[in-house]
């Protein structure tokens, strides 16, 4: 579905990702993790054109570079770790946004499709009882449902996330993970997910790629990435007798 092949992301003399290269393919949960500095929301941030940078990065065999902002949104939709709303628009105008890639003009009605898709959206994510109000007044994890709620609107092939449960509580954290393992098992479908949690990459991930200092450090199924050599190699400390022993707690 989504190839990379050698891409580089730098800032004058700064490299912030270097030769990353991989696949991702349909029904595949890939998730990229490493320490802060990794590169992991750069790269992230290129693949949807958002950063400068030299490769390729190939959609079905199409070279995303050459399509038109409607067509990528159709493909790939992104969900944002924050989102910084300066405005009082309702959460059924911000759900509804999601479906400007098909609209056949600027002014132009919601179609019958239009209108399924964006009541299924919010069905899906719980926000029936949420449409009238304004984003100004929802909690953290009611915007990052309605966010992922556009997105879903959206409907794209591939669901890029850049630590989607940032900042939310566990309720939320759960919730919105459910959701996307939900839409998932539509046909044709991907996830492509930036986070910081290891135990998230482990329970949820069916490949994990470990980046470190711009590159590629391991790219496998959890249990090999985020080997305890490798993770001490990023890490520089004992990962596994760190999260054991905060576990303990629990006793």
């Amino acid at each position: 579905m989504l190839e990379v092949q050698g891409l580089t992301v730098r800032y004058g003399e700064l490299t912030i990702v270097d030769d990353v290269s991989f696949c991702v393919e349909k029904g595949e949960r890939l998730m990229i993790v490493g320490p802060n500095g990794a590169g992991k929301s750069t790269l992230v941030n290129a693949i949807m054109q958002g950063a400068p940078y030299t490769g390729k990065v190939l959609f079905e065999g199409e070279d995303v570079r050459e399509l038109r902002p409607a067509q990528l949104a159709r493909r790939l939709g992104m969900l944002m770790q924050n989102h910084f709303v300066g405005y009082a628009f309702t959460v059924e105008e911000v759900v509804s946004l999601g479906r400007y890639a098909y609209a056949r003009g600027l002014f132009a009605a919601h179609s019958d499709d239009d209108e399924q898709h964006i009541a299924q959206a919010v069905e899906r994510c719980g926000l029936t009882e949420l449409l009238g109000q304004s984003v100004l007044t929802l909690s953290g994890g009611e915007l990052q449902r309605t966010f992922l709620a556009q997105v879903f609107a959206q409907d794209p092939q591939l669901l890029i996330l850049d630590e989607p449960t940032n900042h939310l509580d566990l309720v939320y954290q759960k919730r919105i993970l459910e959701l996307i393992e939900e839409w998932l098992t539509a046909s044709g479908k991907a996830v492509l997910a930036v986070v910081h949690d290891l135990t998230l990459a482990k329970a949820f991930a069916t490949r994990v790629m470990l980046m470190d200092k711009g590159r590629i450090v391991a790219l496998d199924t959890p249990d090999v990435a985020l080997s305890d050599e490798r993770l001490q190699q990023v890490y520089g400390m004992d990962v596994r007798q760190w999260m054991q022993g905060l576990l303990t707690q629990w006793s």
